[in-house]
């Protein structure tokens, strides 16, 4: 069986008093199970005040980017060596802000997977088309060429990683993909997968992100494959976010 994981983005939200709140909200009122990782982004600069508080968890942490390079003159930028300082197993890649409103590139984002695999961070790997490559019927050709670099990787991708498909005319929307919809692509991509490497394809969790909320995440966590969620603003809010995270479980069965 597929792991699977529910993993809360809170992108640039936060202060102190509310990353505290809602980790021990988290940390005391989660039934955790075997099979269904619980994961928090947090931005960068509480990462340490994360560290603290889930340290004795079972809740992981996750960076929401990192830079292609192991360190050097990048201001602003955070290496992947810094994370691993903080006890950081995870970080999101190419994610569609990322792409979109930073142009971050498919090579620059293969070269991010690439050094996260080298450095013992597993990436999770973020695609997903707009709606007007969806009315276009352009949403394979979209996901594939987003992929595809990372395919080319070869033995890098034997290592773990994460896919998650975020359809980014469903980001911060409201609006969700129906679960129907989201499995088709899910069904896809795992098959596009499998035509190079079928073992991977098999045990490759595939996330949906966008507009996942408590009242629509058990039927789109029904679909086969379909391995969990990448949570934005529900993950704020620590009731609805336990509540998505028990509808996983609920799969996991």
């Amino acid at each position: 069986m597929r792991e699977n994981f529910v993993i809360g983005n809170w992108k640039m939200n936060g202060n102190l008093g509310v990353v505290k709140e809602l980790l021990t909200t988290l940390k005391s009122n989660t039934l955790f199970h075997a099979n269904v990782k619980l994961i928090i982004c947090p931005p960068y600069v509480y990462l340490d005040q994360t560290q603290a508080l889930l340290r004795q968890s079972q809740i992981a942490w996750c960076a929401q980017n990192m830079a292609a390079e192991k360190k050097g003159a990048y201001t602003g930028e955070i290496s992947g060596t810094m994370l691993c300082d903080f006890g950081c197993h995870y970080v999101l890649i190419g994610h569609s802000e990322r792409r979109n409103l930073y142009g971050e590139t498919d090579k620059q984002i293969a070269k991010k997977f690439k050094l996260a695999i080298e450095l013992g961070i597993t990436p999770i790997l973020c695609i997903g088309e707009t709606l007007a490559q969806r009315q276009a019927e352009q949403t394979q050709f979209v996901l594939t060429e987003q992929i595809k670099t990372i395919m080319s990787l070869d033995e890098d991708i034997s290592k773990p990683w994460i896919l998650a498909y975020e359809p980014v005319w469903a980001i911060g929307t409201g609006v969700s993909a129906s679960p129907v919809q989201a499995q088709d692509v899910h069904q896809f991509l795992r098959k596009y997968i499998a035509c190079k490497y079928p073992d991977l394809a098999q045990k490759l969790p595939i996330l949906y992100g966008g507009s996942v909320k408590p009242d629509n995440a058990k039927a789109l966590f029904q679909m086969p494959d379909i391995d969990g969620g990448l949570i934005g603003g529900a993950s704020l809010h620590a009731r609805e976010f336990l509540k998505i995270y028990e509808d996983c479980c609920v799969r996991a069965d």
